[in-house]
């Protein structure tokens, strides 16, 4: 058991005794019990009584406070020299009491401390420094965390990260201190100093190049004039604003500022947003320059890359369904007009599936087991004659390829969400859910595709020259009207001059045998 810090005005005959032996007086001491741990002992005749007695009490329903174990044996020792010290010690306990001036000042000070324990915080901030910050001083007078985020933290937090801080006056950097004392002298290597002889003997030669025209030379010359000019090697503020003042006072002596209109916002280019106070410059000017540069970060490169493969893809993957099903369409005979019925079938179907979203087996078995209903439903809800058209032997066929296509699209894209931002990142493709967005992109266009390859005309292998087109060489010579008609050769069947000379040469040998 656990007992707290109290005050005790009970004393044992001991502590009288040794208190008769100090000087001063027997009131000023405060006995004070430390917390501790009470373990088992024998108990006497006389706790079995107190028990007892505090058992009634319990049961009387008037129990005091529970005391310490501490209290409790102080008490203890104190009834015990008192009943068997005899009447000397009697007196002794008489005399020890606490006068009433001291237990109002204990009561008062008991107060006082309990007082500044349960207001700690106002304390705290009361004896806080004045050159405490604002921050300590907050921090100090806020109340204790719960654990939780309250509303107004949450608001204040929501309205800080909405807009970004204004910006503040510009202050210019404050130059370091220089350093005047005399510093050894940076030495250059002989292939650096042998570099810089080489070009510039390639310039001097270069200008003296008589191949060289004569602006490219004076290009050259005004370029070595300019190295030995005195803001040729200007590389502090102070000597590239000189370098400024006397191009601009250069341009001035030849007439370049004479015809320049003067005036408030005249050749005057303002930009709002870089004058805002709720765009950071650095960040705008940076994107600008990119703009004009017309640079691309890498995640967005990478984007461009993936948009036009998945888009090559499902080009490539509309096609060949198209071929395929205008082929299938046409192997199960009938007329042009049956062909087109059909294929309008198809297109219905698949608009059917996409409406309800169901699979071709349950739209089999719909049709198998039509349900027989006097009332005519809508054209919407009623549904195909037909199921969508499917081809098993043509996904069999193009299987493996349409898988690695997407396995190697996937893994581009893998690659481009690891450095693309969160939000402009892309799902993967999925070959099943491709292949449903195909048929149906694909369906509606099937009458139209069989009506053009019917009504088509065949393309011709001959080739016509108009009249009024003069051929020239040997062509002109063997022609004998102005139109003819060229029947263009298999490249696989041409006889040139190639085939020629071997036969030739077969042929003389044949002849000799």
């Amino acid at each position: 058991m656990r007992c707290q810090q109290r005050f005790i005005f009970h004393y044992c005959a001991s502590c009288l005794r040794a208190q008769r032996l100090r000087p001063g007086s027997r009131h000023d001491r405060i006995i004070r019990t430390r917390a501790f741990s009470a373990g088992p002992r024998r108990v006497s005749q006389h706790e079995q009584t107190q028990s007892k007695e505090s058992d009634q009490e319990k049961q009387d329903g008037t129990s005091s406070a529970e005391e310490g174990a501490m209290s409790r044996r102080l008490s203890l020792m104190a009834d015990e020299s008192m009943l068997e010290g005899g009447s000397s010690s009697r007196k002794n306990m008489q005399e020890a009491g606490f006068s009433d001036e001291l237990k109002k000042k204990l009561e008062e000070r008991i107060a006082e401390s309990t007082f500044r324990s349960e207001n700690a915080a106002a304390f705290s901030l009361v004896n806080m420094p004045a050159s405490a910050g604002r921050g300590t001083q907050d921090i100090a007078a806020a109340p204790p965390w719960t654990g939780a985020e309250s509303l107004h933290d949450a608001s204040l937090r929501m309205l800080h990260g909405a807009s970004k801080p204004m910006r503040v006056s510009f202050k210019p950097p404050q130059p370091g201190p220089k350093n005047l004392l005399p510093t050894v002298k940076k030495s250059i290597s002989s292939s650096e100093r042998l570099a810089a002889a080489r070009d510039r003997t390639s310039t001097y030669a270069l200008s003296r190049n008589p191949s060289v025209s004569e602006k490219e030379r004076e290009a050259i010359r005004r370029e070595l004039q300019e190295r030995f000019t005195p803001g040729a090697g200007a590389i502090t503020p102070h000597g590239l604003s000189s370098l400024a003042n006397e191009r601009i006072e250069d341009a001035i002596a030849r007439g370049q500022f004479r015809n320049i209109q003067r005036g408030k916002g005249i050749n005057v280019e303002r930009d709002h947003n870089a004058s805002s106070p709720y765009i950071d410059t650095t960040e705008y000017l940076l994107n600008k320059i990119i703009q004009k540069q017309e640079v691309t970060p890498p995640w967005i490169e990478k984007q461009q890359e993936v948009a036009k493969e998945v888009d090559r893809f499902r080009r490539r993957l509309r096609s060949d369904w198209k071929r395929h099903a205008v082929r299938l369409i046409a192997s199960q005979g009938g007329s042009l007009e049956s062909q087109i019925q059909r294929a309008r079938s198809y297109a219905a179907a698949e608009v059917w599936l996409g409406n309800s979203g169901r699979n071709t087996s349950n739209i089999a078995k719909i049709n198998a087991k039509a349900p027989e209903s006097h009332d005519s439903p809508s054209e919407s809800q009623r549904p195909p004659s037909v199921p969508p058209l499917r081809d098993a032997d043509y996904l069999k066929f193009e299987q493996a390829y349409y898988n690695l296509t997407v396995k190697t699209l996937n893994a581009l894209i893998r690659s481009y969400n690891l450095m693309a931002p969160p939000v402009a990142q892309k799902p993967y493709l999925k070959l099943e859910r491709e292949l449903l967005s195909c048929y149906a992109d694909v369906a509606p266009s099937l009458p139209g595709e069989l009506q053009r390859r019917a009504t088509e005309r065949p393309r011709d292998s001959t080739r016509s020259i108009p009249p009024g087109t003069h051929e020239s060489g040997l062509l002109k010579s063997l022609s004998v009207t102005q139109n003819v008609r060229l029947h263009e050769e298999d490249p696989s069947k041409r006889y040139g001059l190639k085939q020629f000379w071997r036969d030739l040469w077969n042929r003389n040998d044949a002849a000799a045998g």
